[in-house]
């Protein structure tokens, strides 16, 4: 017998708008129908929201983290991987990308061998490199000599070391093999993510013509937004082909940034990742991040020595806190905060078959929250990751 859950009275959150007093029956692994609690038929709902104001959304989708609960994706380390994975998800991400930090290429192909592991058995959605490829004049909280020009040779080698797992790989298009490596990693299925660049604007404009189809953490690591010289930021938010990462934690970007984005690229090309390194989930302190250690405190992360010493070092956000930040400080409709945090990484990772949406036939990842936006439950291919308590 295929066990079946029913939940029913949250107002569910659909790709064609909010059903209030909605019913999720989930069988299995797997969502086998949703609909308003009055069309539920005479199943007896497994857990009854009524008059709670919860909500039920679908799982987060984080396409750009590097790890939390004290672990890091740049270890190499299986166990130490699956403990950021277990983290993010009691925060509601039912699907993510390991997100490396540069390193040698070697060290880079060594991890990449662990982490395909990892998304062949589905605790991944697989890998994205950000660096080594990128402009030692914004590396941000990546080490200046493990930078290297995006030769396709070099870029080829990590493709093929993560064994068909490679989703994204961030570069700065200016540098010398960008625009051929561009080509490379759209040739094989790669995203090719233009980040931690110095590029003009109509070098930008040039990579996006290449392949080039998502902005990594825009705004952040790039040259701002100038009245003569728009540079990176003003090409990726005008080209439809491109969806703009945002990191919605307060401290990488101002709300008013933030609506600017939304008003420029609209719901359906904004999403929203955490960037989070290993504190996430965790308390102030020092933490490493790939090569490098890293401060937190008041729950910002900075490079705690050497020649990047004060740059922000990703973050220690979860998708949970960036969704009620979406809803209750930057205003947006729960509709659009959805999309950004489930449908639209989603699509753009290939993964919309079975994730991103509460549709029957999908995998059964859902998050549910309190009238406050507060987690309470998360559901992960049809088991619970967090069960609600329902009184």
């Amino acid at each position: 017998m295929v066990e079946r859950t029913v939940l029913a009275g949250a107002r569910v959150v659909l790709p064609t708008g909010v059903v209030e007093d909605g019913r999720v029956t989930v069988e299995g692994r797997r969502i086998a129908a949703n609909a308003p609690a009055s069309e539920g038929g005479e199943q007896a709902a497994t857990l009854d929201f009524s008059g709670k104001g919860y909500w039920i959304v679908p799982g987060f989708v984080d396409m750009h983290v590097h790890g939390g609960g004290g672990a890091s994706f740049s270890a190499g380390d299986p166990e130490e991987a699956l403990t950021a994975i277990r983290t993010h998800r009691a925060h509601g991400t039912t699907t993510m990308v390991a997100s490396t930090v540069t390193g040698d290429l070697d060290d880079l192909s060594r991890q990449a061998a662990v982490l395909s592991e990892l998304t062949e058995q589905g605790d991944l959605a697989g890998i994205h490199f950000e660096g080594p490829f990128i402009s030692p004049h914004r590396c941000g909280a990546h080490q200046p000599e493990l930078l290297r020009d995006p030769h396709p040779a070099d870029v080829r080698k990590l493709v093929d070391a993560a064994r068909g797992a490679a989703r994204m790989m961030t570069l700065a298009p200016e540098l010398a093999g960008g625009l051929e490596s561009v080509r490379l990693l759209a040739d094989h299925g790669v995203i090719a993510a233009v980040g931690h660049t110095d590029s003009s604007y109509e070098a930008t404009l040039d990579a996006v013509e290449a392949g080039a189809t998502v902005a990594t953490h825009l705004f952040n690591a790039m040259p701002s937004l100038l009245h003569r010289a728009p540079g990176p930021i003003a090409a990726l938010l005008e080209d439809e082909r491109v969806t703009v990462e945002l990191i919605n934690d307060g401290t990488h970007l101002h709300p008013a940034v933030l609506e600017l984005a939304f008003a420029r690229a609209g719901a359906d090309r904004v999403a929203f990742i955490t960037d989070a390194m290993g504190a996430a989930g965790m308390s102030d302190g020092m933490y490493p991040l790939g090569p490098m250690s890293v401060e937190v405190k008041d729950g910002v992360a900075r490079i705690a020595d050497g020649p990047t010493a004060g740059s922000i070092a990703g973050s220690t956000l979860t998708l949970d806190t960036a969704f009620k930040r979406a809803v209750t400080i930057d205003g947006l409709p729960v509709g659009d905060a959805v999309r950004a945090l489930s449908a639209t990484p989603a699509r753009l990772l290939g993964v919309a078959d079975r994730a991103g949406s509460l549709e029957p036939g999908k995998d059964a990842d859902l998050v549910v929250l309190d009238a406050s936006y507060d987690l309470v439950g998360v559901m992960r291919k049809g088991d619970w990751v967090v069960r609600p308590e329902v009184r």
